[in-house]
């Protein structure tokens, strides 16, 4: 790792690191009674990253070996100003602080595999037992184990262990010719042994509950009017409106509708928003982004007032602050971004009913989980023409 590093400093580049990353990856679906798919994948890599200015060079391999990462490493070399080698000392070697939020295992061993379709035949089981217009059953299981290190040219060394699961569960209700569908489902940074009796019934009651809604709702009234959304899938409103929007390259570029605005209003009074990567067992929750920074408990909106953006390392230094902990990569093969970890609003001082209360007309949907496709520069996002939330948006105050 030093040679690498001596190889890409020595040319007088603003930053530089190595990011290994060893994945494997596990998934088993089961759809009318019978187990359809099963699958695992192992992937490992490293990806080597230079950055002079505002420029990037990036290369990365499958072979971790000595030859594939000097070859990487002279590869990127070439983005600096620098018309030739100089010589540089290597920083000594320090371990990033770091938290532990999670347990370090791998959780496609805390099951075998025969658990494991008897979970999901669990699943199954327990729904059709729901009610007879209960037809159809497809229920999702999937573990991952990834684990990274990080090395950086300032001589920081940083590593982390990131168990995955996600139990998903869809369910599919016939009355008088009509099919609706309800879904469920949730998962962390845990093992599967967090799926016991109690947690799939709660999974498999929201999802019969949303199917069997969603079989006598009728469609929401056409035109403009409040809606008043609770906590859960709702949030991905912020994160898609919002969240996106205070990502730091965005801004940087002023791109972002929410661009040279900090220490403004931008939202209402009482509003404050959060993206916290310290919440233990969380999906989003990292005790290292995947730049070697430990994550952070930001805050971006506090009271209405815009406080800040997330960073990752270049867009920081460019825009004189601190990283946040928010570096975050699709895997070895790609540069880190500032994006979010954890993000949500902190609840209010009004009850939900004093809320709804105080609307003449509103529809309330317990869920909407279809909106995506952010457009940062105007802080919105769309939605498909009939999400699921709004199907089943029965309740209107007179």
């Amino acid at each position: 790792m030093n040679r690498a590093l001596g190889e890409i400093t020595s040319y007088g580049v603003d930053d530089a690191d190595l990011y290994f990353q060893y994945t494997r990856s596990e998934g088993w679906s089961l759809e009318e009674g019978i187990v359809k798919t099963g699958s695992f994948s192992i992937d490992q890599g490293v990806g080597v990253r230079a950055v002079s200015g505002e420029k990037t060079a990036f290369a990365y391999s499958d072979d971790i070996s000595e030859a594939s990462l000097l070859d990487a490493a002279r590869t990127v070399r070439s983005i600096s100003a620098a018309a030739k080698a100089g010589r540089v000392k290597t920083p000594a070697r320090k371990i990033a602080s770091s938290r532990s939020l999670y347990q370090d295992l791998d959780p496609i061993a805390t099951l075998d595999s025969t658990a494991k379709v008897k979970l999901l035949e669990k699943v199954e089981k327990l729904m059709k037992a729901k009610d007879p217009r209960i037809v159809q059953v497809m229920a999702g299981l999937a573990s991952e184990y990834d684990v990274v290190m990080v090395a950086r040219a300032d001589g920081t060394l940083a590593a982390d262990v990131r168990p995955l699961v996600r139990l998903s569960v869809t369910v599919i209700a016939e009355q008088k010719g009509r099919r609706e569908v309800g879904s469920g489902g949730g998962g962390g940074r845990f093992g599967l042994a967090y799926f016991d009796d109690a947690q799939i019934g709660q999974y498999v009651d929201d999802a019969v509950k949303a199917a069997l809604t969603n079989l006598d709702a009728r469609p929401a009234p056409a035109g403009e009017m409040t809606v008043v959304l609770g906590s859960g899938w709702p949030g991905i409103l912020l994160h898609e409106a919002i969240g996106h929007g205070l990502e730091g390259d965005f801004n940087r570029k002023g791109s972002s509708a929410f661009s040279g605005r900090i220490g403004q209003r931008v939202a209402a009074k009482g509003v404050t928003v959060l993206d916290d990567g310290t919440i233990a067992d969380r999906r989003g929750s990292l005790n290292v982004d995947d730049e070697g920074h430990a994550s952070q408990r930001n805050v971006l909106i506090e009271d209405g007032i815009l406080k800040g953006y997330i960073q990752d390392s270049l867009n920081a230094r460019l825009m004189g602050v601190k990283p946040t902990g928010n570096g975050r990569r699709e895997s070895y093969a790609h540069v880190p971004m500032p994006r979010m970890t954890n993000t949500y609003m902190l609840g209010g001082d009004k009850a939900p009913e004093e809320i709804v209360a105080s609307i003449k007309k509103a529809c309330t949907p317990p869920t909407l989980a279809a909106a995506r496709s952010t457009s940062p520069a105007a802080s919105s996002c769309s939605r498909p023409a009939k999400p699921s939330g709004l199907k089943t948006a029965r309740f209107f105050i007179p």
